[in-house]
């Protein structure tokens, strides 16, 4: 494949300490690269070179010419005032250097219509800022897409997005035209969409690893290098023993193959030093305390219902947390998760029902908005009242406090608001692992943590002895962590399943029925008469009424939806943006009408046998 960027020997330091060092990457058409790494090895800043943004201190970057190259930062930051018109004009403008001539009365070119109602939004008018950072990052991933750029490179894309919008943005990247390079700590994101994964890592000796294949493929591929690696440090180790011993014999230099050999000797010495060097790898050491308590029910929700702003999040809510339960909670962005948290919590009621928490419960809650002052020197953050803290009965110096989570002692007097993302996760973690718990709520706690980190995350979570409520969008962990899962749809219901596994293959199953509705309303419709019948006598009389009123009503927005369907594709209605936006939004909303009846349809019919 034909390389579009190539960067050779570059290096970048920021202080005394390098991020990386004469590192060669390319970029070739077609290419799907995932980047990987623990934090503060230069990902983000490797592709900021890759852009241009920034210079390397050393080496050379070439870019093939006439090629255009896109950026998503980690943070979607638009202007005051920014819709997201405003933001896809400039966009279209900086593109061709000048406005491009509208294909429609909206005054945008249909492919930036198209590639807006694809991202989801309706209203053009929106104000940027009033986004939430899911739809802030789905804006910024549009704005880039209408550039219509060779390279696309995205810096934690995943960060802030809903499960929705992660399959979404896996979707338009597995069928791309262009190449993208990633950043991201979402294995299953990167198991999905990567062609290539390279780890920036100083265990390397090139001070990356890269490998053909998905996230798994790198694993094996890893797990050889890293086995290879300590097979040649043991070798290594011996052959400096022997020759260790016979330096201290003290040879005499004066022969040609005795200087050699001391030659060598230090040679080898140097490399067994670059080894071990390399092969020490420092890792957060996180372990959350929980209580004594023996109580079985923490938690009880008794035909809870909580709306706000005339919609009902939660409706005849009844659900148990008990001791030893790993609780996920899954659903779009708005569908209420923070909102039950934050009921569990006490912090809000519910507009009706009742939640009973067992005497003198101990809840510690992870916020998801790191609300930590910007202000505050990370000593005092890590240990508020003196230079030491209490963890699980022994008194932990800060320094040593601070190390357990990666920090040294340079670190501890600058302030809270100049750590990274990653960084302030993980302080506070620190702050979390303090308070002796019955039951974790945390909201989002995977965001910016790196992959080293998520697995020692994961562990912890793991052997908790107590409860623990998560809300996040890493599926990996959710696969991995939760034994139950609850699933919200933000239109009052909430259904148990058993674990995320089970939740994802009901949405699927869901989706191939929306695709499939036709078939499956005339399978239903040809089933005997007799079979139905026999069927509706398991039900109730208002459930026999709804079955047989769900088969009509399902006909009837398949037939809806094929109309507009059939609208959607005449290019006049192409060219008119209000009108288009309008029937994509009715087009969405009848494929979630129809994904809700069909489950329930399904319900009904699975109490027949």
């Amino acid at each position: 494949m034909t390389p579009i960027i190539s960067a050779k020997d570059i290096s970048k330091r920021y202080g005394s300490a390098p991020l990386f060092q004469n590192v060669s990457f390319t970029v070739a058409e077609g290419n799907r690269i995932g980047i990987i790494g623990p934090n503060g090895s230069g990902k983000s800043t490797l592709l900021e070179i890759l852009f241009g943004r920034v210079l390397p201190d050393t080496g050379e970057v070439a870019v093939r010419k006439r090629t255009k190259i896109s950026y998503v930062a980690q943070i979607s930051e638009f202007a005051s005032g920014d819709t997201v018109r405003s933001v896809v004009e400039r966009a279209l403008k900086h593109k061709s250097g000048t406005a491009e001539t509208a294909d429609n009365m909206d005054g945008l070119p249909f492919r930036a219509i198209d590639a807006l109602a694809r991202a989801g939004f309706k209203d053009l008018d929106t104000t940027a800022t009033e986004l939430s950072g899911g739809w802030r990052k789905r804006l910024a991933i549009a704005e880039a897409l209408v550039q219509e750029p060779d390279i696309l490179l995205l810096d934690e894309p995943t960060n802030h997005l809903d499960l929705a919008g992660i399959k979404w943005l896996e979707s338009l990247l597995q069928s791309a035209p262009f190449a993208c390079v990633v950043v991201s700590h979402d294995r299953y994101f990167l198991e999905n969409i990567a062609t290539e994964v390279v780890e920036l890592n100083r265990i390397y000796v090139d001070g990356l690893l890269r490998v053909d294949g998905n996230y798994s493929q790198f694993l094996e591929a890893k797990a050889a290098y890293i086995h290879a690696q300590g097979k040649r440090q043991d070798a290594v180790e011996n052959r400096v023993r022997t020759e260790s011993e016979w330096l201290r014999r003290g040879p005499k230099a004066r022969a040609t193959k005795a200087k050699a050999r001391i030659d060598k000797a230090h040679e080898m010495i140097q490399e067994l030093a670059d080894l071990n060097s390399r092969s020490r790898v420092a890792t957060a050491k996180i372990d959350f305390s929980a209580t004594d308590r023996k109580t079985k029910n923490l938690i009880e929700l008794v035909g809870v219902n909580y709306s706000i702003g005339g919609r009902t999040l939660f409706e005849g809510l009844d659900f148990t947390f008990r001791s030893q339960m790993r609780v996920g909670l899954v659903g779009p962005n708005g569908s209420g998760k923070t909102t039950l948290l934050r009921l569990l919590q006490g912090e809000i009621r519910p507009s009706s029902g009742s939640i009973k928490r067992a005497d003198a419960l101990r809840i510690v809650y992870f916020d998801q908005n790191r609300s930590l002052d910007p202000n505050v020197p990370l000593r005092r953050a890590l240990a508020p009242d003196s230079d030491s803290v209490i963890y699980q009965d022994r008194v932990v110096h800060v320094a040593a406090w601070a190390a357990r989570f990666l920090f040294n002692g340079e670190d501890l007097n600058q302030p809270v608001g100049r750590l990274s993302g990653g960084e302030r996760a993980r302080v506070l973690i620190a702050q979390l692992m303090l308070q002796p718990a019955d039951i974790l709520l945390l909201d989002e706690p995977t965001n910016d943590l790196d992959i080293p980190t998520l697995e020692i995350l994961e562990e912890s979570l793991l052997e908790f002895a107590g409860a623990l409520v998560l809300v996040t969008h890493d599926r990996y962990m959710l696969d991995r962590v939760s034994n139950t899962v609850l699933g919200l749809d933000g239109l009052g219901q909430v259904e148990p399943f058993a674990d995320y596994s089970q939740w994802d293959v009901w949405q699927q199953l869901q989706e191939k029925k929306a695709g499939a509705s036709n078939s499956a309303t005339q399978s239903a419709r040809s089933a005997p008469a007799d079979s139905q019948r026999a069927a509706k006598k398991k039900l109730s009389y208002m459930e026999a009424r709804e079955f047989a009123a769900l088969e009509s009503s399902i006909a009837e927005v398949e037939r809806g939806l094929e109309t507009t369907r059939a609208t959607l594709a005449d290019p006049e209605v192409q060219s008119d943006a209000p009108r288009l936006l309008r029937l994509c939004a009715e087009a969405d909303e009848a494929e979630k009408s129809l994904e809700k009846q069909y489950a329930r349809w399904a319900v009904l019919e699975g109490k027949n046998g």
